[in-house]
């Protein structure tokens, strides 16, 4: 049997007003998605667990079956896996975003501006997090360039236990509240506020604003953590996988688990990644051989995040019609017995542009089961609507799988 996991990132939301009370998930054409809720089994899973912050790292490991109160040691991590960096026992990674901060004189009164810098190319970021590199590089910190505004920055020996804030948490608020503190507060803060002098006047910068583009003006260090060691996928299910993204932190999860990490040219993480190219790897994956796939798509947590209403949507009918559309047409060739589970990691509701630990909708379809669902969508209402909950989001792999 093939199983194929759609994981459609930050898609679960609240009520809309401008799309009439409705949520994304509601409002979009979404013929196959719907087609699959029908005859699917559908309800409501708990991802976050209490204590945890509601971040993919988090999120992630629970859809993929591992219980993040025993196996998250945080998010920069797994990124680090995902770029080829070797951590150490002793070495801590921190993820570093670029960012748009607004232009008053002293630092802890800037106000977060954006947490991507204009989703900066990776090209352009990586001549930027060089220059970084040259001047702020030591015998104990080192930056490594990652994938658009998302990089990373490992100090030897350094805390895990400073208290940082994800950037896309305070989107459009003064920065002062939210600066490093606690352990190694001292050194991060510098950090941050040297790559300021640094990046105001690079070259990349000046070509960005001069095409209209915000310009990258500092880092922002958040998510540090050390290497986790997490359990093999092959031997915790018996099956060989592979997991399709544009994000680090998704790649850097599935090779610590054993998965490959299948690259695609032209995915981005964004509205403009190439929907149909991952599908089709997700196809040809399935054909050589392997028996799962974990397909993660960006685009809606991002949209949430930027408060972009018409591109959640967006992202929602191009997954189903450039992703699950032709997948569904070739699986069946490939291998009658096939299950699919779609969902997202956690709600980035775009009322708030950051991520809650709410319950979110899942579907798990079985080609070998008729079943009625009760429902005519996939969407949080009619998940909710069944009465089904699952208050442990590490288990639900396991149902999906061995049908526990």
């Amino acid at each position: 049997m093939k199983y194929l996991v759609l994981l459609i990132d930050g898609v679960a939301d609240t009520p809309v007003p401008q799309l009439h009370g409705k949520t994304p998930l509601e409002t979009a054409n979404k013929p196959h998605i719907d087609r699959l809720a029908q005859s699917s089994e559908i309800g409501m899973v708990q991802t976050v667990p209490q204590g945890l912050p509601p971040g993919s790292d988090v999120a992630n490991l629970s859809v993929l079956g591992y219980d993040p109160l025993k196996y998250y040691t945080g998010r920069s991590p797994l990124e680090a896996v995902s770029i080829g960096v070797d951590l150490k026992p002793e070495d801590v990674a921190f993820r570093c975003n670029l960012v748009t901060l607004s232009e008053e004189p002293v630092y802890s009164e800037k106000t977060m501006i954006d947490y991507s810098s204009d989703e900066i190319t990776t090209d352009e970021a990586a001549q930027l997090i060089a220059t970084l590199a040259s001047q702020l590089n030591s015998e104990t910190i080192r930056f490594y360039s990652g994938v658009s505004y998302r990089h990373l920055m490992v100090w030897h020996n350094g805390p895990v236990d400073s208290r940082l804030t994800p950037p896309h948490d305070i989107s459009d608020k003064v920065i002062g509240p939210y600066l490093p503190s606690g352990p190694g507060a001292d050194i991060l803060l510098t950090l941050m506020e040297q790559s300021r002098h640094i990046l105001k006047d690079h070259p990349i910068n000046e070509h960005r604003k001069a095409r209209g583009l915000r310009p990258a003006t500092s880092i922002w260090l958040w998510g540090q953590g050390k290497k986790p060691q997490i359990d093999s996928f092959a031997h915790k299910y018996g099956l060989k996988g592979a997991t399709i993204s544009a994000v680090d932190l998704i790649k850097g999860l599935g090779i610590c688990a054993g998965l490959e990490a299948i690259d695609v040219p032209g995915a981005t993480g964004n509205i403009h990644t190439n929907f149909r190219g991952k599908a089709e790897a997700a196809v040809e994956a399935f054909r050589r051989g392997k028996d799962f796939i974990y397909l993660h798509f960006e685009a809606a947590d991002e949209a949430g995040h930027r408060g972009e209403i018409e591109n959640k949507v967006l992202s929602i009918e191009k997954i189903d019609a450039e992703v699950l559309g032709p997948i569904l047409n070739e699986l069946p060739r490939i291998d009658p017995e096939f299950r699919v589970m779609i969902l997202p990691d956690h709600p980035t509701p775009l009322g708030i542009k950051t991520h809650t630990a709410d319950p979110i909708p899942y579907l798990i379809y079985d080609s070998l089961k008729n079943v009625d669902s009760g429902v005519s969508s996939f969407d949080e209402a009619s998940a909710a609507r069944t009465r089904r909950f699952l208050a442990e989001g590490h288990l639900l792999m396991d149902r999906f799988i061995l049908n526990a």
